[in-house]
């Protein structure tokens, strides 16, 4: 029996976190890391370059000096070095798309979580529908942002799959469900035998050439259009859905992994990444809140654990499975046939 005084300082700071979020959000927004990363500014500067009010403006900074995304010396304002690497939109490195996504869309509709676990509805631009993501692809500049978006989210998990995969047994993979590109463009750049295609529905096409045309990689990662539920996926030797099953039902998550087996040649490799939840459901909150992003963003989607992944990858055929960590609260699960 736990002998530790109760105290109420976590529920507080949870259930006020979303004072933390919307600063760092609005941050992102108003490109105060972009800023400070060209050079440090003072108060005044700063707010002058920025445009705040002055009567906000003091406050602001200060609290993100306090959240650790800015430090302060002699009045004058620094980007900390992990957002300076990170939530500077000049540098390849920037993840803050994501969180842009987060600002514009996610922030609004997580107002209705109590609604959507009443209702079991999803909460997003396309409540009502089941086409999960018609609004988000018919709209090009907000497509544009969203695939961004899976960009800043993925490319640690990118990067490690690309580098600790045994991609010198292949030549030849395809990302399903691809958004802007950067799983295959990440895998060809580490691994220069490797000819790659994205594949996924036609909209997509002219950010993913942008991007991989940005790497130089034109002339071994190629788009190719089709949607998975409906079209044969590319015979390649590995086939790759990064964040992609956690958006659809468990029917819907069984047959793409039956497709994948089925597309795939003897020994080649299937690999499914998500935030995949703990078996125990315990300690990877990510990936649990994850899945309660999937409630209101997608009608049937929801994360899994690595034990239910392995599970539907067997019923489908695969002979071999394992379960790997990647980065943060991304794991990758594989099956080789």
């Amino acid at each position: 029996m736990s002998t530790t005084v109760p105290s109420p300082d976590s529920i507080l700071q949870t259930g006020m976190a979303f004072w933390a979020s919307k600063t760092l959000l609005s941050a992102i927004e108003m490109e105060v890391f972009t800023e400070l990363a060209r050079h440090p500014e003072d108060l005044e500067t700063l707010t002058g370059r920025l445009g705040f009010h002055p009567r906000a403006a003091r406050d602001f900074f200060d609290a993100l000096v306090a959240l650790g995304f800015l430090e302060r010396h002699d009045g004058v304002y620094f980007n900390s070095p992990s957002a300076d690497l990170f939530l500077d939109k000049r540098k390849p490195s920037y993840i803050g798309g994501i969180l842009e996504m987060a600002n514009k869309r996610l922030y609004h509709h997580w107002g209705h979580l109590t609604t959507a676990l009443r209702t079991g509805e999803h909460q997003n631009e396309a409540t009502g529908s089941h086409e999960t993501f018609a609004a988000l692809y018919a709209d090009p500049t907000r497509l544009k942002g969203f695939l961004r978006a899976m960009t800043g989210i993925s490319r640690g998990a990118n990067k490690a799959i690309a580098s600790r995969f045994h991609w010198d047994k292949y030549t030849t993979a395809a990302d399903c469900g691809t958004a802007q590109g950067d799983l295959i463009v990440q895998i060809a750049l580490h691994n220069d035998h490797i000819s790659g295609i994205g594949f996924d529905l036609p909209e997509v096409a002219p950010v993913f050439e942008e991007h991989v045309e940005a790497y130089g990689l034109s002339s071994r990662v190629r788009f190719q259009p089709g949607n998975f539920f409906e079209h044969p996926l590319p015979n390649v030797d590995v086939i790759l859905m990064g964040h992609i099953l956690h958006d659809w039902n468990l029917d819907e998550k069984k047959s793409l992994i039956r497709k994948a087996y089925e597309s795939l040649p003897e020994g080649g490799a299937f690999i499914a990444y998500d935030a995949i939840i703990d078996d125990d459901r315990k300690s990877n909150a990510f990936g649990l809140l994850m899945s309660l992003n999937m409630l209101i963003e997608t009608p049937g989607g929801f994360d899994y654990t690595g034990a239910d992944c392995v599970g539907w990858m067997k019923e489908a055929g695969f002979r071999q499975t394992r379960v790997e960590h990647l980065v943060g609260p991304d794991s990758m699960v594989v099956g080789i046939k």
